[in-house]
């Protein structure tokens, strides 16, 4: 609809029961003869009021003060004007005031933008997304709603009122009140950026909040089994079978590095003749979607051999009878107490051991390693590096005090 006649004009009205001299201020705004009414919020003395104007009298500060916000208001009604037609809405009297009142905006909640995600992502779980991945997201998602009440009392808050303090002051809530160590608190601000940004990509956030927001993750060793430490799970005579197939799933990984969903998922269609003649394994990891590409050593092969006829492997498909995570790092610690080794022993140390004391410390050069790992990138592979430099420290720490005795 255009606009043929426009006009906005302050009067005086006098409200219910009203007994005193003061009236409330109102604004009309006129659109083709159309008009809307709205309250500014003030009030005024009738004997000081110019009904032609639509403007206090007098000289007073006072005066001057509400003179200048009815220009200010009158200001902002053009720039509703102007909002209305770059948004190719009509202009209304009915459209200024909602611009005016804000009803024209849509509220966004951040934790209805964060269900929105997790569910979005739940639907892409087996296609491009993986479980685990999905589990770290809900729990994220469950980590600032409770940071919400904690700090607002709330169950959500406006997209737009985040700002660099909600970052910090969640930050500190999961070390402080969650108990979380520093790298894992960082994952999860990680996991609440990826929202903040897909709001800020919406248009429902004007800055990013992150901007200032610098932190990094502590450097963790991983922890890896020496050679020593192999040959003592290896050899050790177990009575129950659960546990023997614990232990050689385990070292399984040892010898090829796969992680835990990807040796879970392995299947017969994934161990194919390389280009040497032998048996490799070529699939894809499930946690980045990377190729892997891997020949298989000896004591892998005599593992895969052992169970190719089991039950479970016959009746899932599948090479190996993994149990869930869970199980098989329960089991691995009764291994590492029975081996009398004193390392925190999990299903990744074994991806860690192919890494460090089974490929790099046996001279396999890294551009290699970070290959068969499946990794995206060379600086994923690095850190594993350290860990031979740190074995090649003790081994000469210990050849100092041979020589020593010499």
């Amino acid at each position: 609809m255009l606009e043929k006649s426009f006009g906005l004009f302050f009067y005086l009205k006098q409200a219910k029961n009203q007994k005193n001299e003061k009236r409330y201020v109102y604004l009309r705004i006129t659109v083709n003869g159309s008009h809307r009414e709205l309250s500014i919020k003030r009030q005024w003395i009738t004997d000081q009021w110019d009904s032609s104007l639509g403007r206090a009298t007098g000289e007073s500060e006072d005066v001057k003060k509400l003179n200048s916000y009815l220009e200010l208001i009158s200001c902002k009604v053009y720039q509703a004007k102007i909002k209305l037609i770059e948004n190719s809405k009509p202009i209304t009297a009915e459209g200024i005031k909602e611009v005016l009142l804000g009803a024209d905006e849509k509220k966004h909640f951040i934790m209805a933008a964060f269900l929105e995600h997790n569910v979005q992502m739940q639907a892409l779980v087996g296609l491009e997304v993986a479980a685990g991945t999905l589990t770290r997201y809900k729990t994220a998602y469950s980590h600032v709603g409770n940071f919400i009440k904690w700090k607002y009392k709330k169950n959500d808050i406006d997209v737009g009122d985040l700002n660099y303090e909600f970052i910090t002051q969640f930050l500190f809530w999961l070390k402080s009140k969650k108990k979380c160590n520093h790298n894992t608190a960082i994952k999860y601000v990680g996991n609440f950026k990826k929202i903040v940004l897909e709001c800020l990509r919406m248009g429902w956030l004007k800055k990013d909040p992150f901007i200032r927001f610098k932190t990094k993750r502590q450097e963790v060793i991983p922890v890896a089994l020496t050679k020593g430490e192999i040959l003592a799970i290896s050899n050790k005579r177990f009575k129950i079978e659960r546990i023997i197939h614990v232990r050689d799933i385990f070292l399984f990984c040892c010898y090829t590095g796969l992680a835990y969903i990807d040796v879970y998922n392995l299947k017969d269609s994934d161990i194919t003749i390389g280009i040497d003649g032998e048996k490799w394994i070529i699939t894809t990891r499930q946690k980045t979607n990377s190729f892997t590409r891997l020949p298989l050593l000896p004591p892998a092969l005599k593992i895969l051999a052992k169970y190719e006829k089991h039950p479970k492997c016959m009746s899932n498909g599948t090479v190996l009878p993994v149990l869930t995570n869970q199980k098989m790092n329960s089991y691995l610690k009764e291994i590492a107490d029975t081996c009398g080794i004193k390392k925190n022993l999990t299903f990744h140390t074994a991806r860690h051991t192919f890494a460090t004391t089974v490929t790099l410390t046996n001279g396999v050069p890294i551009e290699t390693v970070s290959k068969m790992l499946g990794h995206k990138s060379l600086k994923q592979t690095q850190h594993y590096a350290k860990i031979v430099d740190v074995k090649i420290s003790e081994d000469m720490k210990q050849l100092k005090k041979r020589l020593e005795l010499i």
